[in-house]
């Protein structure tokens, strides 16, 4: 919008009839003029001005049906009429330079082009800054519609913070809180939609990485144990089974059953079967001073 050569045209046009009015410029009224054509609906959109007379990257004034020109109720002698507008570019630049035209033809008090712009483009100006903190509040609502639930973010930063490069899954790399807030600061950043639940997450995580060192460092006892224990078990087991020659024995009666034709009803059988199962008494004397370790 080249809005000063407008202006100029615009004063070349109404300088002769301004020469001859005497009068001066009443800029409450020029504003009021202003406003029926600029500030639509202002009380519900404080971007009107920018919207309607402003910036097109403002973006559109929105539609409704009850649209409200602040010319509603005042005297039409210093406004224009719903009938009027209906020939108000749609553009804001070429809208703005129409309405200075129109406003200062109806005022007929001696105001200028340069009246307009002294009393009317700060107030654009602040419509403009509206009209961004409102963009910056669409999108902030944007934002916050993608909030994720606590379980989500939680599997999210969980699945960053013990990556391969970060903590590791065992947490080896964060033994020092340094480096475990450093890598959840990271993850932090990357997860969206979580900041309500990150001190909540963090806690959960820096007792998961306390549990995780505590572990490992009982590892290496718990697994000398569970071997330890199971020596004694398998120690136990051969003690109960060579004791009195007690394994010998079982098999002796296992072979008479299974393998002699009389059951070893007599000696040769049975003497038979005493042979076979004879391995069991060398074992037992073969691990003899291990069992009595």
């Amino acid at each position: 919008m080249n809005k000063h050569i407008i202006f100029f045209a615009l004063s070349a046009i109404f300088l002769p009839s301004l020469a001859d009015a005497a009068a001066t410029c009443s800029r409450a009224n020029l504003t009021r003029c202003l406003d029926s054509v600029c500030a639509i609906n202002v009380n519900s959109n404080p971007a009107a001005r920018c919207q309607y007379c402003g910036t097109s990257s403002a973006g559109e004034p929105p539609k409704s049906k009850s649209m409200k020109s602040v010319s509603v109720g005042q005297s039409s002698k210093n406004t224009l009429s719903e009938k009027e507008l209906k020939a108000a570019p749609t553009d804001p630049g070429q809208r703005y330079a129409w309405a200075t035209a129109q406003c200062i033809a109806k005022l007929g008090g001696g105001c200028t082009p340069d009246d307009v712009s002294d009393a009317y483009d700060s107030l654009i100006e602040q419509s403009c800054t509206a009209a961004g903190i409102s963009a910056q509040m669409s999108s902030l609502q944007a934002d916050l519609k993608k909030t994720k639930s606590q379980s989500s973010c939680n599997t999210d930063i969980t699945s960053c913070l013990v990556a391969a490069n970060r903590c590791g899954p065992d947490y080896a790399a964060c033994q020092s809180d340094a480096d475990f807030d450093n890598f959840f600061a990271a993850c932090s950043v990357e997860a969206t939609g979580c900041d309500q639940y990150m001190s909540a997450i963090r806690t959960e995580l820096f007792n998961s990485r306390n549990d995780a060192i505590a572990n490992a460092a009982e590892a290496p006892k718990k697994i000398a144990e569970s071997y330890q224990a199971a020596r004694n078990k398998k120690r136990t087991s051969i003690q109960s089974t060579c004791a009195d020659n007690a394994s010998r024995d079982q098999c002796v009666e296992t072979v008479c059953q299974n393998n002699m034709r009389n059951k070893c009803a007599t000696s040769s059988e049975k003497s038979n079967a005493i042979l076979l199962c004879k391995f069991y008494e060398v074992a037992c004397t073969t691990i003899k001073d291990w069992i009595n370790e």
